[in-house]
């Protein structure tokens, strides 16, 4: 079933709706943007260069001409650009936030913050934004989509290493910043009533991130992962799904079955304990306002 059929049967229309996004031109960025478009939403697009979001805005244009697309400028490794965005989102009425943008295996840099620039793009910079347009959102009761990802799994917290420095596995400080964002965001949401919280997942699909393999095998590894895995339209859904659903504490939207294949299901989520969790939230806490 094709992303637009299946979003018109399972999402409602969104006319009038404003929906702002970060992470539009990847792979499933660019599926979610052409899909939230098709159901007829007021689209606010957040990337880091208009200049390089060029093509695709007017790709995107051109796929829905009567849509209402703008360009909003928006570096997460920048805590000056997210605090002018913070600014900016203040005079938005926003419906929906989808928090899509996210790195993997990229050089490993230390940001201004003190911490790496995967740590501060995929967890600190969207924990400080939400938490700064929290008093916002409740205003005007704003659902907050944010994509986590099975790779949440691959580590523990470490209080001595907390944005996974010393470690070399792209795998565990990808791994490592999105269990920060996915927990730290369910206790920060948990006595929310006025704004709500749905943590998506996409599953196991070919995107920018999967190519990271050494050109010898990676031809092989994409053909594997085609063969194997939904496609990144099925992938999609998943991240759709959380405009009629929220996820309540320690639960997720992913893939039926393994997290993997099947269409959206709401799941519990059993991968950190609650003590955890309320630890990962007191770092949080601490480190936002550093």
């Amino acid at each position: 079933m094709k992303i637009e059929k299946w979003a018109k049967k399972n999402i409602k229309d969104l006319s009038g709706k404003n929906i702002l996004i970060t992470g539009a031109t990847g792979g499933i960025g660019q599926i979610l943007c052409k899909s939230l478009a098709f159901l007829n939403a007021n689209l606010f697009v957040a990337c880091r260069s208009k200049e390089k979001s060029k093509s695709f805005l007017e790709e995107l244009k051109s796929y829905a001409p009567n849509a209402n697309i703008q360009f909003v400028e928006l570096d997460l490794a920048s805590k000056s650009s997210v605090d002018l965005f913070i600014e900016y989102t203040k005079n938005i009425n926003v419906d929906y936030f989808f928090c899509n943008a996210g790195v993997y295996n990229v050089p490993v840099i230390k940001t201004e913050s003190g911490f790496n620039n995967i740590f501060q793009i995929n967890f600190l910079s969207y924990y400080y934004m939400i938490k700064k347009l929290l008093p916002h959102f409740q205003k005007i009761q704003t659902r907050v989509i944010v994509t986590s990802s099975i790779a949440h799994n691959y580590s523990q917290i470490n209080a001595n290493d907390i944005d996974f420095s010393s470690e070399r596995k792209p795998s565990k400080i990808y791994g490592n910043s999105k269990r920060f964002l996915t927990y730290s965001l369910f206790e920060l949401f948990k006595n929310q009533t006025k704004t709500t919280l749905a943590i998506v997942h996409p599953g196991i699909t070919l995107t920018n991130m999967t190519n990271h393999y050494p050109k010898a095998i990676n031809w092989l590894v994409k053909i594997g992962i085609k063969l194997l895995f939904p496609s990144p339209q099925k992938a999609t859904r998943n991240i759709l799904f959380g405009i009629t659903t929220q996820t309540p504490y320690h639960t997720w939207i992913g893939p039926k079955f393994f997290n993997i294949w099947g269409n959206p299901k709401l799941k519990k989520l059993n991968t950190a304990t609650k003590t955890e969790s309320q630890q990962i939230f007191a770092i949080a806490e601490q480190i936002v306002e550093i």
